[in-house]
């Protein structure tokens, strides 16, 4: 993960300030410890247990009630490093719906304001090379928390500026940051809930209809509207004129974790979409831990071969043009009478 830093340039071309992007993302790994390969964040293991025991932070409390854990920072490189420690909370990114944290500036409001940690960690933690530094926290849940999912996590931000780019005048200071995620679950009703929202079909059509395939990119929206995770899975579907089936792409898993509340634009390729149709196309959803979410969406639109019928158009119209003159113009082989001398009739 990086956290990219605006500095205003100098008239000596050195960085005169540091001010962080309030607007960044922290985007965590994949499914597994968050390790860069120079440090990582973990779950504190049980004595004798391996580094990667667990993955994440996985807790159950109750309204009201105390839970407390602990971090593990690791630090495999040749040199001590200095990071910002804190919690905050979770959000998919709204295009592609990747999981990220929030940065330092970004103040939590939901499980990340809930998590406490020790005194020693307000300023900084200096992590010794090749050693580690256990964190613990404490998560005091709210007397008034929401049942369901709530999710956060625990962030290890260099306090280092590892590198400088150039965007026009502004210089941009790069600081590298880790975060293990945190899971926490509040008892009471789990009202899994999931839509699919504005299905939107845009089309590319070639020059050459049927010689050429036509393209297309398959737009829609997914908004976990439940109080608990989701990992969705989709299928697509199109009809064509009396119902002929023109695509069809089986249910399969997107492989990104849905939070609660938050909403995702994703796109599909449509590699060979009609070119002379009236379709109708469908967007199914699902989840394999809560089968009865079955929501669908769908989008009606008219293919036509526009650019093949916009040269045949112009043609057309010239061909009708050159008619229309020729219409107009006399034979060759006819020539107008004189007209009649006036004067010698007289």
């Amino acid at each position: 993960m990086r956290t990219r830093i605006r500095t205003r340039p100098s008239p000596y071309g050195l960085l005169a300030g540091l001010l962080l992007l309030g607007a960044a993302l922290l985007p965590a790994g994949t499914a597994r410890a968050a390790d860069n390969g120079t440090w990582g964040v973990f779950p504190t293991p049980a004595a004798g247990a391996a580094m990667t025991d667990r993955a994440y932070f996985f807790h159950q409390g109750a309204a009201g009630t105390t839970v407390q854990d602990s971090a593990t920072i690791l630090n495999t490189s040749d040199r001590d490093l200095t990071f910002q420690v804190f919690a905050t909370d979770a959000v998919n990114t709204p295009v592609g719906g990747a999981f990220a944290l929030l940065p330092a500036e970004t103040r939590p409001v939901d499980v990340g304001s809930w998590i406490a940690l020790p005194p020693e960690t307000a300023a900084t933690v200096t992590v010794p090379a090749k050693g580690r530094k256990d964190v613990p926290f404490t998560v005091r849940v709210p007397a008034d928390a929401a049942p369901g999912d709530h999710v956060g996590g625990i962030v290890a931000l260099n306090t280092a500026v590892e590198g400088v780019q150039q965007e026009g005048k502004v210089r941009v200071g790069v600081k590298r940051s880790v975060g293990a995620r945190l899971y926490f679950r509040v008892p009471g009703p789990v009202m899994p809930g999931l839509s699919v929202e504005d299905v939107r079909v845009s089309r590319s059509a070639p020059l050459l209809p049927w010689i050429e395939d036509a393209r297309a990119t398959v737009s829609y929206a997914l908004v976990n509207r439940g109080n608990v995770v989701v990992e969705p899975k989709v299928a697509l579907s199109a009809q064509g004129l009396f119902g002929r089936e023109v695509f069809s792409r089986p249910a399969r898993e997107l492989k990104l974790t849905l939070l609660p509340g938050q909403r995702v634009e994703l796109t599909e390729p449509w590699p060979d979409a009609p070119q002379l149709d009236r379709v109708t196309l469908t967007v199914r959803a699902g989840a394999a831990a809560h089968p009865d979410l079955a929501p669908r969406a769908t989008a009606e639109f008219v293919a036509v071969p526009w650019p093949a019928a916009g040269a045949a158009l112009v043609l057309t119209g010239a061909g009708v043009a050159c008619w229309v003159l020729r219409r107009r113009r006399p034979a060759s082989g006819d020539r107008p009478e004189p007209a009649p001398d006036l004067a010698r009739a007289r």
